[in-house]
């Protein structure tokens, strides 16, 4: 099953998020897990993250190496940043700051090849591993709008039914902030947050879309799945990297000096 199909039906997905420029350690947390049970793509962070260009392709073909998918947080919700992400061989993009459904529409216009959408031809690497028939081609990407702001919540129906979104994904600390919180973990915003994830759980549920959500780690990610979500992205590999290196020195101080 493809990475596309895999969401699309609302199976279990895990995905892992990259924000350096590693290609060795993209290829580490792709083959890590247990019994062959592994992440089922690693996303990588375009927006935020320190990737340019080159480093999307670098992630990408380790990636190739183990057989596992790829997605793209795009730096905008523009035509050459979807495209350039889907060329280079991405199974799919995640769209941030997307408010309305007219930037919804933008977004699927951007993934999809005439006469459906806007995407120009030209997959570059994407031919090499995906359908180049524009019908066929269309079918075998993702198109992932998030929902991180209040103008997106207050339209998320809309967006979720716009024809050729594949699903939503929730940025939770913007959407926090969106919300009116002082910090992305504000505390005094759990109620409205809660209130603001059954919504748009009931928007993607109308329109028979998957909903996907960001997690600081494991064990939330369980949560989150324990919920109702049958997709869920896990925290980052530089999160993990300083996480791991702090532990690794308290244990080092904890030794008697002398």
């Amino acid at each position: 099953m493809t990475l596309p199909e895999q969401l699309r039906s609302g199976a279990r997905t895990i995905g892992y998020w990259m924000l350096s420029d590693n290609p060795q350690a993209v290829e580490r947390i792709a083959a890590a897990g247990d019994d062959g049970a592994n992440y089922d793509y690693l996303c990588f962070d375009a927006q935020h993250g320190l990737l340019d260009y080159r480093a999307l392709l670098d992630g990408l073909t380790a990636l190739d190496a183990c057989g596992c998918p790829g997605l793209v947080r795009v730096q905008d919700n523009q035509q050459f940043f979807i495209g350039q992400a889907l060329d280079a061989g991405a199974a799919g993009v995640i769209v941030p700051m997307v408010d309305t459904p007219a930037d919804a529409r933008a977004a699927v216009a951007a993934c999809r090849y005439p006469p459906v959408g806007r995407r120009s031809f030209g997959p570059v690497r994407a031919e090499l591993r995906m359908p180049t028939t524009p019908a066929e081609a269309n079918a075998a990407v993702l198109c992932l709008p998030m929902i991180e702001t209040a103008e997106g919540l207050a339209n998320v129906e809309e967006i979720a039914a716009t024809p050729g979104v594949d699903g939503l994904y929730i940025g939770p600390s913007d959407l926090r902030l969106g919300l009116g919180g002082s910090a992305p973990d504000d505390a005094s915003l759990d109620t409205e947050f809660a209130a603001a994830l059954d919504r748009i759980r009931a928007a993607a549920a109308a329109a028979g879309i998957v909903l996907g959500i960001h997690c600081p780690s494991g064990t939330v990610a369980a949560e989150r799945i324990a919920a109702g979500f049958s997709w869920v992205s896990i925290a980052s590999d530089l999160t993990h990297l300083e996480e791991a290196s702090q532990a690794h020195l308290k244990g080092a101080l904890r030794a008697p000096t002398g």
